[in-house]
């Protein structure tokens, strides 16, 4: 028992100084969302999140007790042999520590993207910040001028206020979408056409790689 207990801690230090990472999935298939749609890359799924949206298709992941401690080494040795273009997502990524995980991508001359809500501080170094905000728990401060893309979800007609809201924090640079979440696209399709064409500074975002039928 005493030696499980210190088993554990010792794992968790590790966890904690983002030396290892509660892995949820890793794959490697088209990114099918957002600026870098169509495009091969390896997704690395990050376990744990308390952002905590209704709609969220990958529920599995919130609990991070339920994916294993995996070693940030191993995670990069796997992405490098498929990609150099490396996604890391959730669950919330930014619950844990990045930093060794985009130095060791970065220093093997992978390009690094993160897709995050912006909840937690913005840890690792990145080439591509997708962020997509969430009313629940708002982005920090720091992300928002940052951000090369900001891709808001459409769940019913008072994301639209949300997304334009979201846009004025962030850059000028910073490309905007507007995504229909999966389960109401049919309903909510129209509605962002119609919003996008009054409001042509925003672009459409399909997940794509559904229609697909690819992972």
């Amino acid at each position: 028992m005493y030696l499980c207990k210190l088993m554990q801690e010792r794992v968790q230090k590790l966890v904690d100084k983002g030396e290892m990472l509660p892995l949820m999935e890793e794959f490697y298939t088209i990114q099918g969302e957002g600026f870098h749609k169509g495009t091969a890359a390896y997704f690395v799924r990050i376990g744990g999140c308390d952002v905590g949206c209704h709609w969220c298709d990958v529920k599995e992941s919130w609990n991070a007790a339920l994916h294993p401690p995996t070693s940030t080494d191993i995670i990069i040795s796997n992405a490098l042999k498929h990609s150099n273009v490396v996604v890391v997502t959730g669950g919330e990524p930014l619950t844990w520590d990045m930093t060794e995980l985009t130095k060791g991508l970065r220093a093997s001359g992978a390009k690094t993207h993160i897709e995050t809500s912006g909840a937690y501080k913005l840890t690792g170094e990145w080439d591509w910040i997708c962020l997509s905000p969430k009313k629940m728990k708002l982005p920090t401060q720091e992300i928002y001028g940052k951000a090369h893309e900001l891709k808001c979800i459409v769940f019913n007609k008072s994301d639209f206020a949300f997304a334009q809201e979201q846009a004025s924090k962030v850059s000028d640079d910073c490309i905007l979408y507007l995504q229909p979440e999966w389960s109401v696209r049919e309903k909510m399709i129209p509605m962002i056409v119609d919003f996008v064409m009054k409001n042509p500074q925003w672009k459409v975002s399909l997940q794509t790689h559904k229609y697909l039928n690819i992972p």
